[in-house]
């Protein structure tokens, strides 16, 4: 499988980018470093368990990945409560990351499927 022709992993880089783009102007240093590293690992971690070679070791990947994911967005919740995260940005992303969630998930099952 080649993780570079999965869909969630397209979109997954796409939000990183995104993330890195907007907030790379934003003063706060340890909330955009937190947002843009847990919006890395969710790319990072699929095309690393992708690659493992045990369905065990890939389904752990993807396990990793929708946690980054779900802290992703935890930050993006409240980047928007406080004011760093446009109302309509943060919509958005909120939304591209619960279907990149339910993404992770099914392919998670199809990694556990064949433990």
């Amino acid at each position: 499988m080649n993780f570079e022709k999965l869909d969630v992993w397209k979109r997954a880089v796409q939000l990183s980018a995104e993330i890195y783009k907007t907030t790379s102007q934003l003063n706060d240093y340890a909330f955009r470093s937190q947002l843009t590293r847990s919006g890395l690992s969710v790319p990072s971690n699929i095309a690393e368990g992708v690659c493992r070679d045990s369905f065990k070791e890939k389904s752990r990947f993807i396990d990793i990945a929708r946690a980054s994911l779900a802290e992703a967005r935890t930050q993006i919740y409240i980047g928007l409560e406080v004011g760093y995260i446009g109302r309509e940005v943060a919509l958005s992303w909120i939304a591209e990351s619960k279907e990149l969630a339910a993404m992770l998930t099914s392919l998670k099952n199809r990694f556990d499927s064949e433990i």
